[in-house]
């Protein structure tokens, strides 16, 4: 079994930085693809960032090409993302995932571990 663990979310003003992590434990496995999604109030869970299971592909959604980066420790089996100039849309619960396969994906269905998500806010 895998449990993934997100950290970093809180409360920041427009134009502000956050970071989260996601640690993996249990039965990882360290060169598997791992993404963040986010699910706003009312809305889908939607797709936000991907990583390949050696860290040399990324992934975005448009929304935030340009602002957030992913990345990956494969020794500590830790994913980050790296948000930058945030905007009140941004504001969701943001979670992270583990595909069981190298290559990412980009749809919630193809993922196979969850964490519990941690909440991201962002006032005007």
């Amino acid at each position: 079994q895998v449990q993934l663990v997100e950290s970093g979310g809180g409360l920041v003003q427009a134009g502000g930085s956050l970071r989260l992590s996601c640690a993996a434990s249990g039965r990882t496995f360290s060169n598997r693809a791992m993404a963040w999604f986010r699910q706003a109030p009312g809305k889908e869970r939607e797709f936000v960032a991907g990583i390949s299971g050696n860290g040399g592909t990324t992934y975005y959604a448009d929304s935030v090409k340009g602002r957030f980066t992913i990345s990956r420790d494969n020794a500590k089996t830790t994913v980050s993302l790296q948000m930058n100039s945030l905007k009140p849309e941004d504001t969701a619960v943001y979670y992270c995932a583990l595909r069981i396969f190298v290559a990412a994906a980009t749809t919630a269905d193809e993922y196979n571990y969850w964490g519990q998500g941690t909440q991201v806010t962002v006032s005007s």
